[in-house]
């Protein structure tokens, strides 16, 4: 899958790469989740990619869409479990860009948009459970997401991104923060087409 994903983002880079005023991003990001919640506890990040296209520019202001999709895996190594479980988000949204004249290499961002989340369960032991299926399961809700972009050169750029993501909550699971509320920083570079 990753080396999929790969190849097409090096399709694209080798397709577009000469545009002078590309509005399209290319973003591969290390997804941090920051929070005491249930993804924290049992997730680590692995990877976050991401298109960023800007499509409507008004003065010092940029309006895009985005697509990220993420992977984290499951942090809990001593389990006894024969299933691991596997995450992977994914997450479309709108933006808005700020440019300041003053700081020609900034830009803040601000995102909405709605995150699903796919737990994936893998059966680690298949010979001790062989007509065991293990279904996935989604949990969504609303994404905010803030960000700041530093351009490096004229087209690669690193970025740091907040993420908040508020779950709906099933009337069986108990409505709390630890539940529904996850928090993930992701940290990476950034190369505009």
């Amino acid at each position: 899958m990753f080396r999929k994903i790969a190849l097409f983002i090096i399709g694209l880079v080798s397709i577009v790469g000469y545009s002078q005023d590309s509005k399209l991003n290319v973003e591969l990001s290390y997804p941090i989740v920051v929070d005491d919640n249930f993804v924290g506890r049992n997730y680590n990040g692995i990877v976050d990619l991401g298109l960023k296209y800007r499509f409507l520019a008004l003065n010092a202001i940029h309006i895009g869409g985005s697509f990220h999709v993420g992977y984290l895996k499951n942090s809990k190594t001593e389990r006894v479990q024969p299933i691991d479980v596997n995450l992977f988000t994914i997450q479309p949204r709108i933006f808005a860009e700020l440019h300041i004249p003053s700081l020609p290499k900034f830009y803040p961002s601000v995102g909405l948009g709605y995150s699903v989340f796919v737990f994936k369960p893998v059966n680690n032991q298949p010979s001790l459970n062989p007509n065991t299926t293990y279904e996935s399961e989604n949990e969504s809700g609303f994404n905010i997401n803030l960000g700041i972009a530093y351009d490096i050169s004229r087209k690669v750029l690193i970025q740091i991104q907040y993420d908040f993501v508020k779950f709906g909550i099933d009337n069986d699971v108990p409505d709390i923060t630890y539940n529904s509320n996850i928090n993930i920083l992701k940290i990476g570079l950034g190369y505009r087409l």
